[in-house]
């Protein structure tokens, strides 16, 4: 069983940089897709970014070119770099993790950690 915890969300200003976390424990093969999604209040879970082992990158259109998804090469760790932070990135974040490959869909997605709540402010 793979446990994923998530660490990094704050209260920060709009424009500001954040950096989340996920610790990633158990077993993580190549061949599983990792993402981000977040949740604002009254809203649906959405994906937000993930990444295959491989390499591959995926990103939600209004995140793309402010958002960076990495994670270690021993698959112990996720992470998200977000920039240029607006009031609309506002939401708790989750990591998870998919073992049948690729996804958006928040329902296909196996293993999730507790979140972190990010908040920007104006």
């Amino acid at each position: 069983q793979v446990q994923l915890v998530e660490s990094g969300g704050r209260l920060v200003r709009v424009g500001d940089s954040l950096k989340l976390s996920c610790a990633i424990s158990g077993r993580v093969y190549s061949s599983h897709f990792m993402a981000w999604f977040r949740q604002a209040p009254g809203m649906e879970r959405q994906f937000v970014a993930g990444l295959r082992w491989s390499g591959n990158k995926y990103y939600e259109e209004t995140v793309k070119g402010r958002f960076t998804i990495s994670g270690t090469s021993a698959r112990t760790a996720l992470y998200l770099q977000m920039n240029d932070l607006k009031t609309e990135d506002t939401a708790v974040y989750y990591c998870a993790i998919d073992r049948q490959g690729y996804s958006r869909r928040s329902a296909d997605f196996d293993s999730w950690g507790q979140g972190t709540q990010v908040t920007v402010s104006s």
